[in-house]
């Protein structure tokens, strides 16, 4: 490891740290540690500029030297910018220590290159130290901008200098001593300009004595014509007693890049345009698997939140419409995204087998886009269409029950309202106080019955409060009228309460007084009042809604309703002998001559509203019949559609499973020319097709079951979820089986393999394929490669050669080699393609021996298209030997091949 924290003098004082050369120790490079704050701001300028030279290729740029480079991210470009080597990947997390990382990151290959680093550390970097992050720049600008620059084996500065000196001397009025002083007037910039560039600058013209236009001049010059960007402001050189020696250096180290080699290129490419249109096929191809990749990601992650959205409504009519526009989407939407998804997996292996073909590297979809990211993303989506159909089943369930419940509620509360309408009117008079004693004892015995029928209407008024409670607890829309309409029966009943024992007590006070009572009446009264109970329970009963899903449920309430018919009969008997009591009392009255005065003083309840309400009872019976058989005939058309639905799905889900197991047969033994097989598997992938009429029938009974709202289903352990999924996989699983072979007859007529090896390879692949599973894992494709003749046995040239080949065949490392590997792989072993090197040569050719290549000679040698293609891709030269334009044709041919990055 390098040493960042190094002690020396430089570190106490707190000055930049440079890189230097034994070779070129020079008192006067570090005699001021502490920097002038003029220099600081001509060193801040220069280096910015030169960093954004570089960075610009990059297509970014830094403001703040201290600051940008803070993260480590644009610091780790710079160096592969200016280097054309890739550092490690940089982390992208916020932290001190992913910043600190970073920078070491870029200090450990600064080192790597022979550069001795001294009090430069990260943590300085990161807090934004700016003179050490000043003197990291300068030892960056050393190593890769100056140090190769040697002129007559003199060192890199000393090599500069011998050069400005050379290229100025025939200009009056230019001394070139140094790297400051010298520089002041700016007639050294104009005339090294003007010796490369004569046309670009007319130096008679320039003046000694005004040093801002002739900087100026040369700065704008540089930077309009010569592709140097300005790096220094005239002002601060001319106002600067003496102007930093390392901004100096930096600014005419780019000058020297500029104009160092110039020769012009002769021809040869017909190697260069055959790879190239291969690239730009494969680069079309990549396109437009990005933006199918996009599309359909993007249609994803627009639908996801649709299904993953919960926000209830207050009606089953509205749930029904979520449900039919849900429906829609799976029969209209989803289907065609379906064979968008198929078709990208198939553009994707078509795309990689090309590749393979042509030598060059797999395609690496851009982050987020791979295959799996868009099966991954299909899954969610699935997920989310699962969720979302359950959701709101289970909400229109919720709906249905709160329909019942809300209708039940205003039944029970209407009843009982009915029932307490005036009931406080009659428990405030005061009949009592001119009542004669057997009218007060009647009076009393009345109210014993009302205190009776109070109580049997308590269970009422609690049920009502149990369904607002419940109507509550399940979200009802419109609780707040249900609960007020609760409270108020709830208070009523209480108010009733109370005057009821008030009364109560009025009479029993008054009852002291008389002694009289007439047994008669009180036995009607005390047998009237709990059969009319039951009367009114009974009607409330057989007016009572009711909700079932099966044939069991409406059978078990038609058995309830015939025990209940049952005892119709006694009650029947019971209603007989209470106005046999009435008549008694007419006739004793009668007998006796007694005047009877108004009705029964201990009831309401007259026999005329005994037989009203028993011909009610016997009225409701037939209709509590017919609704209920009405709901047996629902219930029985229900289980049809059951057993309907199911008969089909038991067909059609073993039908689908076995297709599945007949296609994996079918990969693993193939027979005939792989012409013969992609016929036998289109013709097989039609018969499948012609299978989707069955698939719409069951989607058409399955929407009538979900129109019944019907929620379950047990005649098939199918669900028509199961069959989507299982058909779609049924229909990618053929498509790929047919992509597979489409690709083998591409791989087959590419590489000129017979039809013969084909089949050997293919039986070989098979043998070891115990489990069938379409891939080999490690052990076994070494003793396939080995059936083959390939010396792979377990001894150290055999397990280099075996560790090699598992390097092509599977080189992310996953254990399986599948048999599209396996062919790409023995193809390549037999068969000659073109190679990194051989279009190295080519372009070389081009460029007259030269190690770039200019723009004008690419498009002077090559078709336009291509011209432009390779212009656009190629980096620019950073050799030795650069000059502007200059462009990289070596790393550019690596790497169409994958062997570099650009």
């Amino acid at each position: 490891m390098v040493d960042y924290h190094a002690s020396n003098s430089q570190a106490s004082s707190g000055g930049p740290a440079v890189y230097m050369d034994p070779r070129e120790q020079e008192n006067d490079w570090d005699r001021d540690l502490l920097l002038d704050p003029a220099w600081e701001k001509q060193q801040r300028k220069t280096f910015t500029a030169w960093c954004n030279s570089h960075l610009r290729k990059a297509g970014t740029q830094i403001e703040n030297i201290e600051e940008d480079f803070r993260d480590g991210l644009k610091l780790m470009l710079l160096l592969e910018v200016i280097s054309g080597e890739r550092l490690p990947k940089p982390e992208r997390g916020k932290m001190r220590v992913h910043k600190i990382n970073n920078v070491n990151k870029a200090l450990d290959y600064i080192a790597s290159k022979g550069v001795k680093l001294v009090s430069i550390g990260a943590e300085e970097i990161v807090d934004g130290n700016a003179k050490m992050t000043l003197g990291m720049i300068w030892t960056i600008i050393l190593r890769f901008a100056i140090q190769d620059i040697s002129v007559e084996e003199t060192s890199a500065k000393e090599g500069l200098l011998l050069w400005c000196q050379r290229k100025t001397a025939p200009y009056k009025n230019v001394n070139v001593q140094n790297f400051h002083i010298s520089w002041k007037d700016g007639l050294a910039f104009n005339a090294l300009i003007h010796r490369h560039r004569p046309e670009l600058i007319d130096y008679d013209k320039l003046r000694k004595d005004d040093p801002l236009t002739n900087l100026n001049n040369a700065f704008e010059v540089a930077e309009k014509y010569l592709d140097i960007p300005k790096m220094m402001d005239a002002e601060d050189i001319v106002n600067t007693a003496r102007p930093d020696e390392k901004a100096i250096m930096t600014y005419v180290s780019s000058f020297y890049h500029a104009f160092s080699g110039a020769q012009k290129a002769e021809t040869a490419a017909n190697r260069i345009c055959k790879v190239l249109a291969v690239n730009q096929e494969n680069e079309h191809l990549m396109e437009d698997y990005e933006k199918l990749a996009s599309d359909l990601l993007d249609w994803i992650r627009r639908t996801i939140p649709w299904l993953e959205n919960r926000a209830p409504e207050k009606t089953m009519a509205e749930m029904q419409q979520k449900l039919e526009d849900f429906r829609g989407y799976r029969r209209v939407h989803k289907p065609p995204k379906v064979q968008e998804k198929c078709q990208l997996e198939i553009n994707f292996n078509t795309l990689q087998t090309k590749l393979r073909l042509s030598n060059r590297p797999a395609f690496m979809p851009s982050e987020g886009r791979m295959v799996s990211d868009i099966n991954g993303a299909w899954h969610n989506l699935e997920g989310a269409e699962k969720g979302y159909e359950e959701w709101m089943l289970n909400e229109i369930r919720r709906l249905e029950r709160l329909d019942h419940l809300a209708e039940k509620f205003r039944q029970k509360a209407t009843i009982h309202e009915s029932w307490t309408d005036g009931k406080e009117a009659m428990l405030t008079q005061k009949d009592y106080e001119t009542a004669s004693l057997s009218e007060v004892r009647a009076l009393l015995r009345k109210h014993e019955a009302f205190e009776s029928d109070l109580a049997a209407h308590q269970d009422r008024v609690e049920q009502i409060a149990a369904i607002a409670q419940e109507l509550n607890e399940l979200d009802y829309y419109d609780s707040p009228s249900v609960n007020a309409r609760c409270q108020k029966i709830c208070e009523q009943w209480d108010a009733l309460g109370s005057l009821t024992q008030s009364r109560r007590e009025s009479l029993e006070r008054t009852e002291k007084q008389l002694e009289s009572i007439d047994e008669l009446y009180l036995e009607y009264a005390k047998r009237a009042a709990p059969f009319n109970n039951w009367m009114e329970g009974a009607m409330e009963d057989l007016q009572d809604m009711f909700i079932v899903h099966n044939i069991e449920e409406i059978q078990g309430l038609i058995t309830a309703h015939e025990q209940f018919k049952s005892t119709l009969p006694e009650a029947n008997k019971e209603r007989e002998a209470i106005q046999a009591i009435q008549a008694e009392v007419q006739k004793i009255a009668q007998y006796n001559g007694i005047k009877l005065s108004g009705g029964n003083p201990y009831t309401t309840i007259t026999p005329k509203t005994i037989d009203n309400k028993w011909d009610k009872v016997e009225q409701l019976v037939p209709q509590r019949d017919q609704a209920l058989q009405e709901e047996l005939a629902k219930q029985q058309s229900n289980d049809h559609l059951r057993r309907k639905f199911a008969t089909q799905a038991n067909i059609v889900g073993p039908w689908i499973q076995t297709k599945m197991e007949e296609i994996g047969r079918i990969s693993i033994e193939m027979n005939g020319t792989l012409e013969d097989q992609l016929v036998n598997l289109r013709e097989y992938e039609q018969s499948i097709i012609e299978y989707k009429p069955n698939i719409d029938q069951l989607e058409g009974d399955h929407q009538l079951i979900q129109e019944a709202l019907i929620f379950d289903n047990k005649y098939t352990a199918y669900t028509m979820e199961h069959l989507r999924v299982g058909w779609e996989q049924l229909l990618t699983t053929i498509a790929r089986t047919i992509n597979e072979i489409e690709n083998q007859i591409l791989t087959r007529d590419a590489k000129g393999i017979s039809q013969e090896q084909l089949h050997e390879y293919r039986t070989s692949f098979n043998h070891f394929d115990k489990d069938h599973s379409g891939g080999l894992m490690a052990e076994e494709f070494k003793a396939c490669l080995i059936s083959l003749g390939y010396d792979v046995e377990n001894n150290k040239t055999g397990d280099a050669e075996f560790a090699r080949i598992m390097g092509i065949v599977d080189p992310n490392n996953s254990g399986v080699v599948t048999f599209q590997a396996f062919i790409d792989f023995m193809s390549r072993e037999t068969t000659d393609t073109d190679t990194a090197d051989q279009v190295i040569a080519s372009f070389k050719i081009l460029a007259a021996d030269k190690n770039f290549i200019m723009a004008e000679e690419l498009r002077r040698e090559l078709p336009p298209d291509q011209a432009e293609y390779c212009i656009a891709r190629m980096a620019p030269y950073s050799g030795p030997d650069a000059k502007p334009g200059a462009l990289d044709y070596m790393s550019f041919s690596t790497a169409l091949y994958g062997e570099s990055d650009l």
